[in-house]
């Protein structure tokens, strides 16, 4: 059992953050144990396909060794750069393989990730401003629950940590099963990674909408509709329908004012996702 205390600048200085770095690595290392990631079968298979690519698969050859002490840095921004964090991580021996990797089993699909892990954010971060500290860590997981002015874990390292009064970044991840913890690193606060809200919709197949919410709904607005099981920007939107972003657009303010899709704003962009109802209607069930 581990704790980290709290002081009341730390409390303020709560933040969240995105790691590319950690998805790639942590992807990396699902492709190796699928059993523990079945939520990611579908994709696992995929990169499977990808390890036996010969020019990847010499890569990462030496890479399986280096990544069992391998620790990414926590990360210092918002959103940044995979090139930037290894650049601060001084991963030399493994940059190259984490790169090949990245580009060729995570970048196809990041844009679907990361709208996952921001719309964690969005939650957590609405969840922080109505509901105070102690509720965000009392959803985060199951393994973790906030004791007076500690957060509380049997995934933290056993004993008991301090902050300096920089506080500390919360950094959701699709990839993790568990709770880690990244120690800071000079001016950069520590970070909790934990697994984030809604991981099951991240490799739902978006096929066209059944005739009959076709039939209800219009088939460019049903298949709208189906193409928000995982959160989404318009842009996003009209990528996998092929609609225009002015027609995108206009289904969604139609879904969302009958109550079938909800909006939440992170940094410049907003992300639909399918209500609990829009769901319902979707044949899915609610995460």
């Amino acid at each position: 059992m581990g704790a980290v205390r709290f002081g009341v600048d730390d409390l303020v200085n709560l933040r969240f953050a995105i790691s590319p770095l950690w998805e790639t690595v942590a992807s990396l290392r699902a492709s190796e144990d699928p059993g523990r990631h079945a939520v990611h079968l579908p994709w696992i298979k995929r990169a499977l396909v990808l390890r036996q690519d010969g020019e990847l698969a010499r890569l990462l050859e030496p890479l399986r060794t280096a990544l069992a002490g391998f620790e990414p840095p926590p990360p210092r921004c918002p959103l940044a750069e995979i090139e930037e964090e290894l650049a601060l991580a001084g991963a030399s021996e493994v940059g190259d393989a984490v790169l090949a990797w990245w580009r060729a089993a995570v970048l196809p699909y990041w844009p679907r990730i990361r709208a996952v892990l921001e719309a964690d954010v969005v939650h957590r971060t609405r969840q922080l401003a109505e509901d105070g500290i102690q509720e965000v860590f009392a959803h985060l997981h199951p393994t973790l629950r906030w004791t007076e002015d500690r957060l509380v874990s049997v995934d933290l390292p056993p004993g008991e940590w301090g902050l300096d009064g920089g506080g500390i970044t919360l950094v959701p991840t699709a990839f993790a099963t568990r709770c880690r913890l990244l120690p800071g690193r000079g001016p950069t606060p520590p970070c909790v990674l934990y697994p984030a809200r809604a991981v099951g919709t991240l490799w739902e197949r978006r096929g066209s909408a059944d005739e009959g919410l076709a039939r209800l709904l219009g088939r460019s607005r049903a298949q709208v509709l189906a193409d928000t099981s995982s959160p989404a920007t318009t842009t996003q939107l009209a990528a996998r329908t092929g609609l225009s972003l002015g027609a995108v657009s206009q289904h969604l303010a139609v879904l969302r004012d009958a109550g079938l899709v909800t909006s939440h704003r992170y940094r410049r962009e907003v992300h639909y996702t399918a209500s609990g109802m829009g769901l319902a209607l979707l044949g899915r069930r609610t995460v």
